[in-house]
């Protein structure tokens, strides 16, 4: 499993509102995107947004983070988004009360 944190700077235009409204509309666009787990909307205080993503695997993650979306990123937000990509080695989900552990995936290759 992999996340990835995404982030970017918010143009003066954008505000808190703005962002959230933003986030709210596109966020179902995302039901059907290939190897996606999850994906959080994160706004923050400082200036930055973006999301945390949770994947199946690396290749669908690269594969997203390129083409029409990056264009779209930089034509909304004026830059290139930072892109953080990690291997899961494990996950404590209180809600489901469970622990995964995970078997290498990137670092075996």
């Amino acid at each position: 499993m992999i996340i990835a944190v995404v982030r970017y700077k918010l143009p003066p235009q954008i505000d808190y509102a703005a962002c959230r409204e933003h986030f709210h509309k596109i966020a179902p666009n995302f039901r059907e995107v290939k190897g996606l787990i999850s994906k959080h909307f994160v706004w923050s205080e400082s200036g930055w947004a973006g999301g945390v993503y949770q994947w199946e695997r690396v290749d669908d993650a690269k594969a997203f983070y390129t083409g029409p979306w990056l264009e779209g990123i930089i034509r909304r937000y004026g830059m290139k988004p930072q892109i953080d990509l990690y291997e899961v080695f494990a996950v404590t989900d209180n809600t489901c009360g469970k622990v995964e552990l995970f078997k290498e995936t990137v670092a075996s290759k």
